[in-house]
């Protein structure tokens, strides 16, 4: 095959898969998702139970889940296993979402794999619709098709992070044998509850009999919902801070140097290529679930499995620099837990004066957390708005913003390229100051295409 030749196959490969991905986004989307788990049930069931394929070990929480669930895939891929992860939301690409041995799903398999699901999809939103109910959603259509992936690949494993919640979201289907919970907080009030025990209690339901839950360190009121979650379905129970935690975080050139305490043994000095003490937590918790998985937290993992598989461990959109003179950093931070650990990793790890953020929201996050919780940080908002029917507008947010923190320190731009661009100005205008794009996955996803379209990254 010629290279004109196999480049034009690519390209058709490419335009198939983003024809799937257009199809999905047909659907009912993931900030509407329903409370049900039968109609996902019902499709599986005409798939043959591709979600029973390969053992589960399934992540929720508020903030850290994609990154705890990217470092257990590494690590059980250092452990010689072939793993299917899937995550949400995509930053570029929805082929992101669904990994199989730590790449993203090519093209050609989404859309195989897609060609054969969709007739199963089909029947049960006819089935829906005779019902007079709602059609299979974007994720629930989501997931399955993740799962049909997994089967297909095959999988030795699947990691799999909750879309919201836990109790009735669509990855639910599966019966994880370990359960892992990273920090809860609150987020998605609107769906999942106005407390953070509301939140909890959904999130625990996916604690299944007999499953193994790992836990990070958790407000005592979720503590208590977790700790009841786990007798009344006779699971084990292991929380960082008791049973495993982290013995040490120090700074170091490109992340961190952490030692874990974890469920069988100890592992220091490993690098983790991460910024801030939450991810040091969140590997904390990626150790002890896959000694769970692995030897029922009772054998240590060898410190090559360790050091491979936290040392080459990644979480693009979390903290992550993708420009240099001036700094430009993304982060996922969506809720003010997250902007909170942001700031304190901010301090911890850099040495800027002042910083720039390039913020926008979606409208039903608490923009007033997240504004407070950044404003303490020195320096301007630029406010713009993501790409997307859910976001705030940025005038609108921009006169938020001003209210809360003073109209002297906040610009606005309706797009984000602007925004950047007069970031980017103010913050080459002295020493030691840095852009962090904040406040959305998407605002994130779309700062990232544009600094690879126009090779800020690159020397």
């Amino acid at each position: 095959m010629t290279d004109d030749q196999t480049e034009a196959f690519d390209r058709e490969e490419r335009e198939a898969a983003d024809a799937v991905y257009e199809t999905l986004l047909a659907r009912v989307g993931e900030g509407s998702p329903e409370p049900r788990l039968q109609p996902t049930r019902r499709a599986v069931e005409l798939l043959g139970d591709p979600h029973r394929a390969a053992p589960v070990i399934h992540i929720t929480g508020t903030n850290g889940k994609t990154s705890t669930s990217r470092m257990i895939e590494s690590l059980l891929r250092a452990s010689g296993l072939r793993t299917g992860l899937l995550t949400s939301p995509h930053l570029e690409r929805f082929t992101e979402r669904i990994r199989i041995d730590g790449e993203p799903i090519s093209d050609e398999a989404i859309a195989r794999n897609w060609e054969e699901t969709a007739p199963f999809i089909a029947m049960v939103d006819a089935e829906l619709e005779a019902a007079d109910s709602a059609p299979l959603t974007f994720f629930e259509v989501l997931t399955v098709l993740a799962f049909a992936c997994f089967a297909d690949a095959p999988v030795d494993v699947v990691v799999l992070e909750v879309g919201m919640g836990g109790e009735w979201d669509s990855t639910n289907v599966a019966d994880g044998q370990v359960a892992v919970f990273t920090p809860i907080a609150l987020d998605h009030q609107s769906r999942l509850g106005s407390t953070i025990e509301a939140i909890a209690r959904t999130k625990s339901g996916i604690i299944k009999p007999a499953a193994s839950v790992v836990s990070a360190k958790q407000p005592d009121v979720a503590s208590a919902v977790l700790a009841e979650a786990a007798e009344l379905t006779e699971s084990s129970l292991a929380f960082e801070g008791d049973a495993f935690d982290v013995l040490d975080s120090r700074v170091a050139v490109g992340g961190q140097l952490v030692s874990i305490r974890g469920l069988a043994g100890e592992y220091t000095e490993v690098v983790l290529p991460l910024f801030g003490r939450h991810q040091a937590e969140n590997a904390a918790v990626a150790v002890a679930a896959v000694e769970t998985f692995i030897g029922g937290g009772a054998v240590r993992l060898a410190d090559e499995v360790v050091h491979e598989g936290l040392g080459t461990a990644s979480s693009p959109g979390r903290l992550q620099s993708i420009a240099a003179d001036p700094a430009v950093l993304v982060d996922a931070a969506h809720n003010p837990h997250g902007a909170a650990a942001l700031v304190t990793a901010l301090d911890e790890y850099f040495d800027f004066d002042e910083v720039a953020f390039v913020f926008g929201v979606l409208a039903d996050k608490d923009a007033a957390g997240i504004v407070d919780a950044l404003a303490g940080t020195a320096g301007i908002f630029v406010v713009t708005a993501p790409e997307s029917d859910r976001a705030l507008p940025a005038a609108e947010l921009a006169a938020f913003v001003a209210g809360r923190v003073g109209a002297e320190r906040v610009q606005f731009a309706e797009r984000i390229d602007d925004a950047l661009e007069d970031a980017r100005g103010w913050a080459a205008d002295a020493p030691k100051r840095a852009v962090v794009v904040t406040g959305s996955i998407a605002l994130v996803g779309e700062a990232m295409a544009i600094a690879a379209d126009r090779g800020w990254g690159r020397a």
